[in-house]
């Protein structure tokens, strides 16, 4: 029966190493250190064959003393006694001889073999085909290696027998029947041949191959650098060893128990690792969090809506480095060596500076970027790692509404919250700020507007509140700013009313002064309307493609329904917003607008930046302005980062199309862009140095008569003139990626992504195929 938890061990302990921003540390295996004078498989082998070859020429040369080989005696004959090739009178020593000769002619077969197993480069075959292949691949290759050697031997070709023989007493088998003497020979040939063959066994791990062939165990590789057991044991996850280092033994054997008997789950996880680090952040925390593991075991330390992961998952995540796979970087030229080959990723750590991604071909931002990037922040809210806002579009793949806390479903009746206008601030001010972007934030004709529109809107979103404690709503703000006299008039009485009734027990000792204020501000505002270009029939006008029957339930300010503000972006919170696109898209481009102001104004107010807060806008299109553009780059200090989509660099206004582009700090451009918006990325990513090669072909006119001849007569049959090629090398500037590159040659279903994380490492683009 298979063990339960089984396949949750392998992914807790599987290896995370350390690697370049963007790479996929899942299971991540370095590649080696680039070697740029590397040879290529096909080089390789051919040095090999022709380095054997040379071999086999070389020593069938010399053993026929052909052209200079036979020269290669010559230090046998100085080392050796004339008496053993000539003795006296024409007698000489046979047997010495022929030792002398099979010893000597063996060491000239081992020096042939060396010279030409260097220069043929076999060391270099062997590592890359051998060792990097495991030690199965080593014994059998070194085995192959040694049935050569044995052929060698047994047949004579290398003189090794005729030397063991010689050097071996004769009456050792002489005297002996024939039985003894054969059993004598065997016995030697197995010598010769298991001293030979001893090398090769330790190279290629003969023996351990072997044993865990027998056994059938899974073959240890690196068995000189496994770790003792007691190590083995604190560093295993599942035996949770910060955890016992603390004197919670019992809690690590609960953890660790259900983790594997298969009842926790890769959120458990991360959830207990983050209460862990709020305990050693705070120790007073000890006592509750031991409580709670004993208590509730792998559900201890439970999110507020008390899930412990999401209904369905549609992208591959890692929640111990928390990041989510996007997909590969092909083995391409272009791409930096470091993440050839490699799963490519984003985290917390890289969206917190922000990332904008370009594509128009269909949903392919949503589907291969914004989607997995709201999965991956879901799974780090129920962790408690993070909190989260999705904005898009219905139908935009960006999770099942059962992945979120709160659904917010604009212009739907049936949608079970609403949405605070004014982003849950108390300042009129302030509100004021945010709903001038929202109004005035996505045309370029508007920005010279947005001074004064702050002001028009401050002064009578202030009396408002002066006059009745609330802001106003949609209606009743529109009416202001159109300048409606009745509206006027009624705000005018209620504060005077307000400033002249004074301080009453328990209320707000300020609150008359504030009315008086607030009059003045009302005499200002009412100046101005007669002016002509007045800000307020313009901000009444953008207004109103919010003031329609079917937002009549939204955007509530009298406390009537379930409001989301993003002031309650301190806990880890879920939301999704639908904006309706298709069916009121201005409203929805002011809302877009609205609600980046708001996340940018409410993210660095938080009191508590533990928490990550990020906000997906799956369509960006007409929400970058100065200021936004600003506040984006702000950002990254507060812990807390947008993830952007665009259909194109148009839905920009072009003002702050380079500004958007600097202020983030991950960049992608999918395939279908344009050449006009990938000149902008192009700028971005700069250029970098590189070797360029010149060739040049001009005709041949060097050598005498008969190379002209021969020259004149090739072109007479073949019809071309013979060329004489120069190459030139020489280091230029070039653009890392080309607009025209971006446009023409990406392939269907791949980007190009730059990353920075929030410590300020940078990335070169790399290209990313999206499928895998």
């Amino acid at each position: 029966m298979s063990d339960p938890g089984a396949p949750f061990l392998e992914w807790m302990r599987e290896t995370r190493p350390d690697a370049a921003p963007g790479v996929w540390r899942y299971g991540h295996v370095a590649r080696p250190p680039e070697e740029p004078d590397r040879l290529s498989d096909r080089q390789l082998f051919g040095a090999a064959a022709l380095s054997v070859l040379i071999g086999l020429i070389a020593w069938s040369f010399y053993r026929n003393g052909v052209f200079l080989f036979g020269m290669l005696d010559a230090p046998l004959d100085w080392f050796t006694p004339d008496s053993w090739w000539e003795g006296e009178g024409g007698r000489r020593d046979k047997r010495a001889a022929s030792v002398a000769r099979d010893l000597y002619d063996t060491l000239v077969f081992a020096g042939i073999a060396y010279a030409c197993g260097r220069a043929g480069g076999w060391q270099e075959l062997y590592q890359r085909y051998a060792v990097a292949r495991g030690a199965a691949m080593e014994a059998a290759l070194t085995g192959v290696a040694g049935f050569a050697v044995v052929l060698l031997v047994l047949s004579e070709a290398v003189p090794v027998m005729g030397a063991a023989f010689g050097i071996l007493p004769l009456s050792w088998s002489e005297d002996w029947n024939k039985y003894l003497s054969a059993v004598f020979v065997y016995l030697v040939y197995g010598i010769v041949l298991a001293a030979l063959l001893y090398p090769l066994s330790r190279l290629g791990k003969w023996r351990e191959v072997l044993t865990a062939k027998w056994r059938g165990v899974p073959l240890e590789e690196d068995t000189a650098e496994r770790p003792d057991a007691e190590d083995a044991e604190d560093e295993d996850p599942v035996a949770w060893g910060e955890l016992r280092a603390a004197g919670l033994v019992g809690e690590a054997e609960v953890l660790g128990g259900a983790a594997r008997g298969g009842g926790m789950n890769d959120v458990d996880l991360a959830r207990i690792a983050r209460a862990w680090e709020s305990v050693r952040a705070r120790p007073e925390r000890l006592r509750a969090f031991a409580d709670s593991v004993r208590r509730d075991g792998p559900a201890a330390c439970p999110h507020p809506s008390g899930l412990r992961d999401i209904g369905r998952r549609a992208y591959r995540h890692d929640l111990v480095t928390g990041q989510v796979r996007i997909g590969a970087a092909p083995d391409d030229k272009r791409n930096p060596y470091a993440y050839r080959g490699g799963g490519i990723a984003l985290e917390p750590a890289l969206l917190g500076t922000g990332l904008l991604a370009v594509g128009p071909a269909g949903n392919v931002v949503s589907d291969r970027v914004t989607g997995p990037v709201a999965e991956l922040l879901c799974l780090q809210a129920l962790a408690g790692r993070a909190a989260v806002v999705v904005v898009g579009a219905a139908g935009a793949p960006l999770g099942d509404d059962d992945a979120y806390d709160v659904v917010i479903r604009i212009a739907d009746p049936s949608s079970p919250h609403d949405l605070d206008l004014y982003g849950g601030t108390a300042d009129p001010d302030e509100a004021a700020a945010l709903l001038a972007e929202a109004l005035l934030g996505g045309d370029e004709a508007d920005w010279a507007h947005a001074r004064p529109a702050v002001t028009a809107l401050g002064q009578l979103i202030g009396a408002y509140q002066s006059a009745y404690g609330t802001f106003p709503g949609v209606a009743e703000l529109r009416g202001l700013l159109d300048g409606d006299r009745a509206a006027l008039a009624a705000l005018r009485r209620d504060c005077a009313a307000v400033a002249e009734g004074g301080a009453e027990d328990g209320a707000d000792p300020f609150a008359a002064d504030r009315a008086v204020a607030a009059l003045r501000e009302l005499d200002a505002r009412e100046r101005q309307l007669s002016r002509p270009g007045d800000v307020g029939a313009l901000l009444a006008g953008r207004l109103a493609v919010l003031d329609r029957p079917v937002f009549a339930r939204f955007f509530d300010t009298r406390g009537r329904g379930r409001q989301f503000s993003m002031r309650a972006l301190e806990h880890p919170m879920r939301v999704r917003i639908v904006l309706p696109e298709r069916t009121h898209a201005e409203a929805s481009r002011v809302l877009a607008r609205l609600l980046l102001a708001q996340f940018t104004a409410a993210a660095p107010a938080r009191s508590d930046r533990s928490l990550f807060a990020a906000l997906v806008l799956d369509d960006a299109a007409r929400t970058a302005s100065p200021e936004s553009v600003r506040a984006i780059g702000r950002l990254r200090a507060a812990h807390a980062g947008v993830v952007l989509g665009l259909r194109g660099l148009d839905d920009v206004a072009e003002p702050v199309r380079g500004p958007l582009l600097a202020a983030v700090g991950c960049r992608m451009a999918l395939t279908g862009v344009s050449t006009w918006d990938g000149r902008h990325f192009a700028e971005a990513w700069g250029a970098e140095w590189v070797e360029a090669e010149d060739v040049t072909h001009v005709p041949d006119v060097s050598g005498g008569l008969i190379r002209k001849l021969l020259r004149w007569v090739r072109q007479v049959f073949t019809g071309t003139k013979a060329m004489s090629r120069s190459v030139t090398v020489r280091t230029v500037e070039r653009e890392r990626w080309s607009a025209s590159e971006l446009a023409n040659t990406l392939p269907p279903g791949h980007a190009v992504l730059s990353v920075t994380t929030v410590d300020g490492e940078r990335t070169p683009p790399v290209l990313v195929d999206l499928h895998h």
